[in-house]
């Protein structure tokens, strides 16, 4: 099959290997142009996807990573191509916050107060008018290291951090969103949409965002995810969350993975965010539990066909591996790995099933070496599965023992969060 990879900055771009490596004809477009040195001698990339139109043919899949793209999404389904990705209406959910929060209330899901604005200086008169517990968010393409969870209730920490966004001009805060706290655990639902109606298991995921171990330091894009699938329709989270955007989903005609981040606690679960595209690192877990080839399931998708996805029961685990400036975009020329060799201490062909790439290109010379080719910090991605969380945690942190990149960053603990307090707060108000 040929398929045509669209990625803004290959959020997905591991999935794009897959599919190459199961025998498909493939070409990717890589939008961010800092970011087409990864995947070298990999991949075959392509400058210029519009072109490729007449390559792939209506016969091929076009396959979208990320947002940004629902305009030509539509324009390409009205035209008979096959393509898998969101949709306008899809794009809209996941960079207006306060819109989708409202969207949420129409279909019957408990929403707090959530507001948007254009201006630093409006979201901090906001809090001095409002004193609250507020998460400081951004809309738009802006970094989630800035996203701040507030801990007084009259907001004055909320207030300084927004303060010292007004010192840095180059952060890029188009918008501010502010959000009422939630307290309770924070754990996501999600599912692949095929334009009619949900294809698949129903995904449960643990998020785990701060940088460091017990959950300590700054909030990062993620360090890593606990998940699993069920095909329990009953799912208390999924008949609160998901389930009730069928309508809305069907009438976008979006056709890819959507997921929605919550807060939950003995009061109900409360949405935080959409997800309306392929999720990192969570896809690349996706990779560990699907047995069925990403190009059946995905083709099914953009047809809007049903599809028998084949899957592992039990725990997936993925971890990420960074090299700094992660988790912080700006860039020190003193702490530049690109170039640097990525070993792999006798790890067999079935072990190299559980590494995901991003930043990594392959040497020309030596097919066999690999190196880091960018300067973000965002390497690879490591995963595991298995019957208990303990089982995926023991499985995915020996394999990463055996990846040697050198000034490494990841979280020793994920899935430990679950497993000490978690569990027992979800099982008791029944949410799994």
């Amino acid at each position: 099959m040929k398929i045509l990879f669209i990625s803004r900055d290959l959020v997905g771009g591991n999935i794009a290997r897959i599919l190459m490596e199961e025998g498909n004809d493939l070409k990717i477009y890589i939008e961010d142009k800092d970011r087409r040195k990864n995947f070298g001698f990999i991949l075959k990339q392509t400058t210029d996807w519009k072109n490729e139109l007449n390559w792939v043919t209506k016969d091929g899949l076009i396959v979208f990573d990320d947002i940004g793209y629902g305009k030509e999404q539509s324009q390409l389904r009205l035209q008979g191509y096959n393509v898998f990705g969101g949709s306008e209406g899809g794009d809209k959910l996941e960079t207006n916050r306060e819109y989708t929060q409202e969207i949420f209330k129409k279909y019957g899901l408990n929403t707090k107060e959530t507001k948007d604005f254009d201006t630093i200086n409006q979201a901090i008169e906001y809090i001095e008018k409002n004193p609250n517990k507020w998460v400081v968010k951004q809309n738009g393409d802006s970094s989630k290291d800035l996203n701040y969870v507030g801990h007084f209730k009259d907001g004055r920490d909320a207030i300084s951090i927004l303060k010292s966004y007004l010192v840095n001009k180059k952060n890029g805060i188009k918008s501010i969103t502010l959000q009422e706290k939630i307290e309770g655990v924070e754990i996501g639902v999600g599912r692949y949409f095929n334009g009619n109606d949900w294809v698949g298991p129903i995904e449960i995921n643990i998020e785990h965002k701060k940088f460091f171990p017990g959950d300590i330091g700054p909030t990062t894009s993620e360090m890593g995810t606990l998940a699993w699938y069920t095909t329990d329709k009953k799912n208390k989270l999924y008949q609160e969350v998901l389930n009730p955007l069928k309508p809305l989903l069907k009438e976008i005609d979006y056709r890819g993975d959507f997921e929605i981040n919550c807060i939950v606690n003995e009061k109900g679960a409360f949405p935080l965010e959409a997800t309306p595209r392929l999720g990192s690192p969570i896809i690349h877990l996706h990779s560990e539990i699907h047995i069925s080839p990403w190009s059946d399931f995905l083709m099914a998708i953009a047809k809007g066909e049903k599809y028998d996805l084949k899957w592992k029961k039990g725990y997936g685990i993925v971890v990420v591996l960074a090299v700094p400036p992660f988790p912080y975009s700006k860039k020190d020329k003193n702490q530049n790995f690109a170039g640097v060799n990525i070993f792999f201490d006798n790890i067999n062909q079935k072990e190299m099933s559980h590494i995901h790439f991003e930043e990594v290109s392959r040497d020309i010379e030596n097919p066999n070496q690999y190196y880091i080719s960018d300067d973000r910090g965002y390497v690879m991605y490591a995963t595991s599965i298995a019957k208990t969380v303990q089982k995926a945690q023991k499985d995915v942190y020996s394999l990463i023992k055996k990846i040697i990149i050198p000034k490494v960053i990841y979280r020793n603990d994920i899935g430990e969060r679950f497993i000490k307090t978690d569990y027992k707060k979800l099982k008791k108000w029944k949410y799994i």
